[in-house]
């Protein structure tokens, strides 16, 4: 399984990725974040789903970025990097039907392009098609998403800073991990400030973010410890106050 992520507020884009691979009983760890830095280029594209489907797309979309093809808005790269998705459908999901696999292949686009006057943030689907995100919708999740929704729909908006994004995306994947085996560390950064053209990217290990880990848990059980009890009593008053059976 993956966790990607990718988070646009009004001050730019955060996105995070993990780097753990499962195929059957074997894991491994390896990067799921493809960044184009090219003159007026500057977009990353994050993406779960099956590993051969992906490399193969991501080489298909990059020999067109080295032939020289411009795209000067965001959502035109994302219509091409779909159109490849499109190709390698048609050139490998019924030999992948036939062995038992489901084509697969979502992900999240984001950056700003030299024609674009704000940054942009895409979800694509492996059919090809996308939604753009907008204010009403800061973040969206690739891979396995069940459990790092909640802090992210508590404090997160448009308004949240990069570094507010960040803290609220690491912990959003910290609750992923801790419940799933199929996600875990080094986790791959991906940042993006409005009308920079640059995007920066850095690697975190289990060890470098061990301590902010162990502060969220701690400051977990603080706030359970400091959430009243007076609301349950009535409820409590209902356990008999002899619990012994009887003979």
């Amino acid at each position: 399984m993956t966790y990607c992520l990718g988070i646009k507020v009004k001050e730019g884009i955060v996105a995070l990725s993990d780097t753990r691979i499962t195929a059957g009983t074997d894991t491994s760890s390896k990067k799921k974040v493809y960044l184009a830095k090219k003159g007026g280029h500057s977009l990353f594209i994050m993406t779960s789903g099956l590993r051969s489907v992906r490399d193969k797309a991501v080489h298909y979309f990059e020999e067109l970025i080295e032939d020289g093809i411009v795209y000067n808005k965001l959502y035109k790269a994302v219509n091409a990097f779909g159109e490849q998705i499109k190709k390698v459908a048609l050139e490998d999901k019924k030999s992948l039907e036939r062995s038992g696999l489901r084509f697969n292949l979502n992900a999240i686009v984001g950056g700003q392009l030299e024609a674009d006057a704000d940054h942009k943030l895409f979800l694509l689907y492996s059919e090809g098609n996308w939604v753009e995100l907008d204010e009403g919708a800061p973040y969206v999740i690739i891979g396995n998403s069940g459990q790092g929704k909640a802090i992210l729909n508590r404090v997160l908006d448009e308004n949240s800073t990069m570094k507010q994004a960040l803290k609220a995306g690491f912990l959003s994947f910290d609750s992923t991990r801790v419940s799933n085996n199929d996600v875990d560390f080094p986790i791959d950064v991906v940042l993006y400030k409005k009308d920079s053209f640059q995007v920066v990217e850095h690697r975190y290990d289990r060890e470098s973010l061990k301590e902010v880990s162990s502060m969220w848990a701690e400051k977990l059980k603080d706030a359970l410890e400091d959430i009243p009890e007076t609301w349950m009593e009535a409820t409590f008053e209902k356990i008999p106050s002899d619990t012994k059976e009887k003979a």
